[in-house]
């Protein structure tokens, strides 16, 4: 689609009339005419939709690419596309399947239409939430990196912080070991590198990434784009639709399995870096509980000495200091949990209610209930 999209970028750019906006809104009708022949059901109706959806892929790739050309992007279109993206999914995978249920009374193909909807939604809110996660682990190794170089006495217009990713998205077929060569030079910061332990276990992905881009092939194998061209193009043009949904759908779960995987690695990865940039603002004793938040809770009795109660004490005072009371003009509303009655009455705790020294004939007997009515006590007792 590329080729094609780019030259027709070429084109639409010298009319002022062809908005980015006005794109995205043909691509979306363009892919509700293919939902209404997908909805047919017979192989031309689907050859056709094939082909309306085809049209409308490039239309969605042409917006993109000619906002940034004209440089009249704006959020609203970036949000425009997005949604209306997930609509076009939604249309055409309802019509196309339920085309093919309406024609064979086969009630699978409705189970396919939810399959492909939900691999969508999986797919596109997973790439949003990961992003987002990615930028905050960015921004806090940022703020802490630019910080120390400040206290270094490094010069504002020299703080810098440079990461592996941006490294190879400038540079994709150079190694990462070179690249971290060239960037660590005197009077240049480290390179920090979130995808350290992906690499490190799994040393070949790099040479298969290298063969791929020096073919012109995404390492990106199976994302959105791909599971949409073998749903609605691949399936109904060779006319097995029900096939082409099953092994597109198994390809990008396992995809999307890699992905939150290697997402995974990368947490580890920017919870060790900032153990090492700022170790005093990472806990390192989960389950610590400052004595001013668990105060007027039973304590266990007959704690176990020596090392064991040092390594508490040693516990509960860095407890204390990484989470400590607030004060009174912090909260002037703040009140600790209750304390116990030695501290408050001033002698120790003493039950209100010996019920066992009372004789059990003078405990006052509640009158029964039966059916909404009271029951009267019998005699005698």
């Amino acid at each position: 689609m590329d080729p094609v999209a780019t030259r027709l970028v070429c084109w639409f750019a010298r009319f002022d009339s062809i908005t980015p906006n006005r794109v995205t809104w043909a691509a979306l009708f363009v892919g509700l005419g293919s939902a209404g022949f997908f909805l047919k059901g017979d192989y031309t109706s689907l050859a056709i939709g094939a082909g309306l959806y085809h049209v409308s892929f490039i239309l969605d790739c042409i917006d993109g690419k000619l906002a940034r050309l004209k440089g009249n992007g704006s959020v609203f279109g970036g949000w425009l596309d997005y949604v209306f993206d997930r609509i076009r999914v939604l249309f055409c995978a309802l019509a196309l399947m339920g085309g093919q249920f309406l024609r064979t009374n086969e009630s699978i193909y409705l189970l396919a239409a939810l399959v492909v909807v939900f691999l969508d939604m999986l797919r596109y809110v997973d790439a949003l939430q990961i992003y987002k996660m990615r930028m905050s682990m960015r921004a806090k190794i940022e703020a802490v990196t630019l910080a120390r170089q400040a206290e270094a006495g490094v010069r504002e217009e020299d703080q810098k912080v440079v990461f592996m990713e941006d490294l190879l998205r400038e540079n994709p077929l150079m190694e990462t070991d070179v690249q971290r060569a060239a960037a660590t030079q005197p009077g240049q910061t480290e390179v920090i590198d979130l995808h350290q332990q992906f690499r490190k276990s799994f040393p070949w992905y790099a040479r298969v990434r290298h063969a791929l881009l020096r073919s012109r092939i995404r390492p990106h194998l199976i994302s959105g784009i791909e599971f949409q061209m073998f749903i609605f193009i691949v399936g109904p043009l060779i006319g097995h639709v029900l096939l082409t949904t099953a092994v597109s759908a198994i390809l990008l779960g396992a995809f999307e399995l890699v992905i939150m995987f290697k997402f995974w690695l990368s947490t580890r990865d920017f919870t060790r870096t900032m153990e090492r940039l700022a170790p005093e603002s990472v806990p390192t004793r989960a389950g610590s509980i400052s004595p001013h938040l668990q105060a007027g809770r039973h304590r266990r009795r007959g704690q176990e000495q020596g090392d064991t109660a040092a390594r508490e004490e040693a516990a509960a005072a860095l407890a204390d200091q990484r989470f400590p009371a607030p004060e009174p003009d912090e909260d002037p509303g703040f009140q600790p949990y209750p304390r116990p009655y030695a501290e408050t009455y001033g002698r120790a705790p003493f039950d209100t209610m010996p019920l066992h020294q009372i004789p059990l004939h003078q405990i006052p007997r509640q009158p029964a209930f039966r059916d909404g009515l009271v029951e009267a006590e019998p005699h005698g007792r």
